[in-house]
Formats: C-alpha cells, structure tokens, sequence
C-alpha cells in the first residue's frame, strides 16, 4: 500500500508537539522583537515632537484639511531622523531573523529526519559517533542556511522594491493634470501580483532548499539544485502537500477573520479593553495554528524525501490466498487456440439438412 505524505506530516506534527513549539519559539520571538521595537520607537518618537499651541488648535477643529497640515508641520525636520532610526532597526532585526530561521530550521528538520528515518527503518536511537557526526555537520548546514537566509532577505526587500516601482509606473498614466486612479489601479492589480507570485514562488523554493542543506549537507547552490530536482521528480507527492496543507490555511484564515469579527460586532456594547483582548487571543491562536499547519508542510515534505518512490506511488497489490469461509473458485483459463476437435472443423460430411 502507498504512503500518504500528507497524513505522515499530520501524524508527525501531533506526535512530535515540540517541534512545533520549537517553531513557535524563534518564529515569535523575533516578531515579538520586532514588534517591542516598533511600538517603543513609535512612542519615544512622538514624545520628541514639538506641538505649538496653533497646532494643537488645528488638531482639536478635527478637520480632515487642518489636521493634515499641523501632523505634516509637526513631522517637519524630523522625519528624516525617523526613517533612519527604522532602516537601522530593519536591519538588526533581519540579522536576529536570520540567525533565528537558521538555528530553527536545523533543529526542525534534524529532528524530522530522524523521526522518519526511524519510522521507515525501525532503527533505534543513535550512537554516541552518530551524534558527534551531526554536529559537525550542524555546523557547516548553519553557514549554508544563513547565506539561503539572506537570500530570501534579499528576495523580500527586492518585492517590496517592486511594489514601490509598480506604483510609481501606475502612476504615470494618472497625471495631476488628468487623474485617473481606477485605471491607475487596474495597472498596479496584475504588476503586484507579478511581483507576489514571483517572490512567493522563490520563497518558497529557498526554504524547501533549507531541507536539502541539513539533509545533504548540501551548498548554497546545490541545495537550490537538489530542490528544484526534488519538485521535479516528485511532483504529484510535492503538490499534493502543498495544496491540502494550503486548504488547511485558508480554513483557519477565514475561521480566524469570522471569529475577529464576533467582538468587533460587540464595540458598542462591550468594554474597548475587552474587544482588544478578544481580538489579540484570536490572532495569537490563528498564528499558533499557521505555525502548527508549517510544520505539517515542511514534514510532509521530509516525508516524501526519505520514502522511496515506490511507495510513493503504491506497488501493485498480491493476491490474498483464502484462508477460511467462502473458498474462492478458480475462474477457468481463456482459450485464445483453436480447438482441433470441434466436429465444424472436420473432414466428416454432416447429414443434409431436409427442407
């Protein structure tokens, strides 16, 4: 009988919970960075603003144009202090990622590689040279999955730098003189999904390339090599983990926005504390479940890595012989000769037929 790499990578993921903690771990603790940083330079930032009492007076009017004009007066001159503090932060906090993605990621798929290898193979737990072996090349996959790292660093910031492109091309056919955004933005809908699916195709083939560097012990190059070879021949097992995983996302997507939207109906009735602290409980279970159903991925993909494709694809099935009850009848042989005896064929005149 096949192996079903989707049902192992479910199995997977709730027998071994700690490798999705594991991954819960580092993927949170650098949003969780990043979003401490965010709101303490956000807050510190605004308490350095000047605010003269004719900007307050324009701020108190709530007129969409007066307050315009004071935030634009406020932000004047320090803006530019602003911005560099956060492209500075940026890039600290892609240098934590990176670190962070490549320690996870061997953690992760180590230890999927030897849950399925001990699956398939029923070999117990590893000897002590077993285990001085991993490390050492722990620690050459640690240089390769940094550098695939900040090559989907690179990716990313190249994807935000088309979006900008994008609308700046958009732009050019609405003019200040003539503006058009609806055909501005029928412009910029079809370049940012370009842009979107190129960075996620790409994304997606750096990590999966990750698998191939713990695995392998592969370069950068060849990891990249051994995952497109890998899509190749594995194609059906490879799309059907993507896709079923991927239905499993959406589900809990819209699952989530249904549930966000429950205590957002209660605003007005219910305290604005309470609303914030429902829809913060709903977030963080809606990203638990997204980091759970990567994990589920990631180990259907190790699944079909380590399982000969025979398997894969289902080996005919033998005969069952009966063992008691119904004894089964043996059909009778399909004749493909011809019969030597049959009397049409003979020399022997028949009696004639009387009218």
């Amino acid at each position: 009988m096949s192996i079903s790499p989707t049902l192992e990578g479910f199995r997977a993921a709730f027998r071994q919970p700690s490798l999705t903690l594991g991954e819960i771990v580092w993927r949170w603790t650098a949003g969780a960075t990043a979003t401490t940083i965010f709101l303490f330079g956000l807050f510190e930032y605004l308490g350095t603003l000047p605010v003269t009492s004719g900007e307050l007076l324009f701020l108190r009017t709530r007129h969409p144009y007066l307050v315009a004009q004071a935030i634009a007066h406020i932000l004047r001159g320090s803006l530019s202090r602003a911005v560099m503090a956060g492209l500075l932060a940026v890039l600290m906090l892609g240098l934590l990622w990176i670190v962070a993605a490549s320690l996870g990621r061997i953690a992760t798929v180590g230890s999927l590689l030897d849950y399925f290898r001990k699956r398939l193979a029923g070999e117990g737990s590893p000897s002590a040279v077993d285990v001085a072996g991993n490390i050492s090349e722990n620690v050459n996959s640690f240089s390769v999955l940094t550098r695939l790292s900040f090559l989907r660093a690179v990716v990313a910031l190249a994807a935000i730098l088309g979006f900008a492109g994008a609308a700046i091309l958009a732009g050019f056919v609405s003019p200040s003189t003539d503006p058009q955004p609806g055909v501005a933005f029928l412009l910029f809908l079809p370049l940012a999904g370009l842009i979107w699916l190129a960075w996620w195709a790409l994304n997606w083939l750096l990590s999966l390339a990750g698998v191939f560097a713990v695995r392998d012990g592969e370069d950068v190059m060849g990891a990249i090599s051994a995952a497109v070879g890998f899509c190749r021949e594995r194609t059906r097992a490879v799309l059907a983990v993507s896709v079923w995983t991927g239905l499993a996302h959406i589900t809990a997507f819209v699952g989530a926005t249904t549930m966000v939207s429950m205590p957002l109906g209660f605003a007005g009735v219910l305290p604005w504390r309470l609303v914030v602290l429902g829809v913060m409980f709903v977030t963080v279970a809606y990203f638990a479940v997204a980091d759970w159903l990567y994990m589920v991925r990631l180990a259907g993909y190790v699944c079909i890595a380590e399982t000969p494709e025979a398997l894969l694809k289902g080996a005919p099935l033998e005969p069952i012989a009966p063992t008691g009850g119904l004894q089964a009848t043996p059909s009778p042989p399909i004749q493909t000769t011809i019969d030597r005896d049959e009397p049409i064929l003979s020399d022997v005149p028949n009696f004639p037929v009387e009218r």
